[in-house]
């Protein structure tokens, strides 16, 4: 999907929603246990309930990987489940030498081998253009480095002081000479929404994807403000205060009741800034 087709799902949804998809089996609902996946059968009914409202899914791929075997198997039917006209992101932050991100590129964009083909991948951008260059050679793919996250720690390095400035800018204005703004993406934490004024002054054109918003406690507004761009250029992620909504039957009901909540400030916003 590239940007056009991703700008027109947004205006057709009324909606910049992403949605994380990330179960923890101890907070599944309970009545899900009886399934042999569990895991697969909660995203299954929380696409079901949710697809017409947003416009991309994020599974993060460690609380697969953490259930060994089955859980790839559950990543991997997972994303065979998600509707094709749906943007799809691993969130899987890979960052290694060049032979081994290409495995990884391989792992997450080549269908005929592992079985998915994501629409993107998170990727960290620590060591240089070499461990992201692999991901990059997939052409009708997109990759999302880290650039201002919302976790505490981010402070340790991303804000730090270089010779052109932050660490984090640097991040984007070195990186931004790899590849331009229709396969390139940045994270950038909700929580960091004084930010987004300057990181717009680097990357105009670039979509951003933007988790933290919800459980996190990180403002749409606040994103909106400065983050908006001629294409939207947001993707806005929420995990936790949509998928544990509810604890019920009607699990994906209330996910669906939190998530339409999202879609309606965010048609809002669209129609107040012109875009639909």
């Amino acid at each position: 999907m590239n940007k056009v087709q991703l700008f027109e799902e947004i205006k057709k949804k009324r909606s910049f929603l992403c949605i994380g998809l990330d179960p923890v089996i101890e907070n599944i609902p309970a009545h899900l246990l009886k399934y042999n996946d569990p895991v697969l059968e909660f995203n299954k009914q929380l696409i079901d309930a949710t697809h017409d409202i947003c416009v991309a899914y994020k599974p993060n791929t460690a609380f697969y990987e953490a259930r060994g075997i089955k859980g790839w198997q559950s990543l991997i039917d997972t994303w065979k489940y998600i509707p094709k006209d749906i943007f799809t992101i691993a969130d899987a932050k890979r960052g290694d030498i060049g032979n081994t991100s290409a495995m990884y590129a391989a792992a997450f964009f080549n269908e005929s081998q592992s079985e998915m083909s994501f629409d993107a991948i998170t990727v960290a951008p620590y060591m240089g253009k070499d461990s992201v260059g692999p991901f990059l050679n997939h052409k009708d793919k997109w990759v999302i480095l880290l650039a201002l996250t919302s976790n505490p720690g981010h402070s340790d390095f991303q804000i730090k002081t270089c010779d052109q400035g932050k660490l984090y800018e640097e991040v984007i204005m070195i990186s931004s000479q790899w590849a331009n703004s229709e396969q390139l993406m940045y994270v950038v934490g909700a929580t960091r929404g004084s930010e987004f004024k300057n990181i717009r002054r680097l990357a105009p054109d670039n979509f951003l994807l933007v988790p933290g918003v919800g459980a996190q406690g990180g403002s749409l507004a606040d994103v909106c403000e400065f983050g908006l761009n001629d294409h939207c250029g947001l993707l806005v992620n929420s995990a936790r205060g949509i998928i544990y909504a509810g604890k019920g039957l009607d699990f994906a009901e209330k996910a669906r009741e939190e998530a339409l909540k999202l879609q309606k400030e965010m048609e809002k916003i669209l129609i107040d800034k012109e875009l639909i």
